[in-house]
């Protein structure tokens, strides 16, 4: 990892550490299962899991080496130099020298809706993404803080963790589509079975399959998002820690989300595939528990709490 300024956050690196070894628990548990069930119906079990590691593992290392290029494609953002943007070079050049870390390229979306992201494999490899809408309306001031949060991410590489963390909730879903078309155009009911046999012998076990590849999809999606939000809090915090001034941060929040409120539900649709990279979510604040859960972002009100809290300390 690249050496920065960044205060380092112990409480992250811990969560990231358990998380990976609950998923990792997991993914055992749910090859060892589906093993065990395939293996009282059919042989060749091990063809399926090989391939379906194989094809995952390229999946990962698509979107690990290749995110920088995917996100910008996806959000329609360009490349700027800093004659082309020389405020927003400016604010990134300060930040560069305050974290003590390699710049980013600089890019920006031509969207009103207010939002940023960074990603990137690594410190050198990583992309800057701001939006046209963010830069209308933030100051100067509350435009570092959105961004210091933001380069905190490829400073603590957020990206390679969370896609290390996703690898094991794809393969888990290639063994589930390769087993469930396996048995749908292979037979698959008991050994020596006729064709009928088989055919009744084919329900069961997807049934049983299924059912299993539901508890490891919930359990692996609530872990990766639990991970998600706590890496967005530890982004806030390193954010405003390297400012000084975690008060333009907690303002720069409350503009975005409020801004969001305004934007049209096509737009914010179109957007949620990048939700995970944002600054703050792309949708209209929804304060439910069950969304809470399911958020990649932690509520607004618990941001603030802790921005609030980091002045209060700064303060001391």
């Amino acid at each position: 990892m690249v050496r920065t300024r960044y205060a380092p956050d112990r409480g992250l690196q811990a969560r990231m550490g358990l998380t990976m070894f609950l998923l990792g628990l997991v993914f055992v548990a749910f090859v060892i299962a589906l093993v065990f069930i395939l293996a009282a119906f059919k042989q060749g079990t091990g063809v399926i899991i090989f391939f379906a590691v194989l094809l995952g593992g390229g999946l990962t290392f698509g979107s690990l080496f290749w995110s920088d290029k995917i996100a910008l494609r996806a959000s329609g953002a360009q490349e700027v130099t800093p004659e082309e943007a020389p405020k927003l070079h400016g604010i990134v050049d300060r930040l560069c020298a305050l974290a003590d870390m390699p710049k980013p390229r600089v890019a920006i979306a031509q969207t009103d809706m207010p939002n940023a992201f960074a990603t990137g494999r690594s410190s050198q490899k990583a992309v800057l993404v701001v939006t046209m809408g963010l830069m209308r309306r933030l100051d100067d001031n509350e435009l570092e803080g959105v961004i210091a949060h933001e380069m905190s991410h490829v400073a603590h590489k957020d990206v390679v963790v969370m896609t290390i963390a996703s690898f094991l909730g794809i393969v888990a879903g290639l063994l589930v589509r390769f087993a469930f078309y396996g048995e749908l155009f292979g037979g698959g009911g008991g050994r020596g079975g006729n064709n009928n046999n088989n055919n009744g012998g084919a329900l069961p076990i997807l049934l049983i399959v299924m059912l299993v590849s539901v508890v490891v999809y919930a359990i692996s999606f609530l872990l990766i998002r639990l991970l998600s939000r706590y890496r967005e809090l530890a982004a806030d915090r390193a954010g405003a820690l390297l400012t000084g001034q975690p008060s333009h941060l907690a303002s720069a929040l409350q503009k975005v989300s409020g801004a969001m409120s305004a934007i049209p539900t096509k737009d914010l649709r179109e957007a949620q595939a990048l939700n995970a990279f944002y600054f703050a979510p792309a949708f209209k604040a929804n304060t439910t528990t069950l969304s809470s859960v399911f958020s990649t972002h932690p509520s607004l009100e618990r941001r603030l709490q802790q921005l609030s809290e980091i002045s209060e300390q700064l303060g001391r």
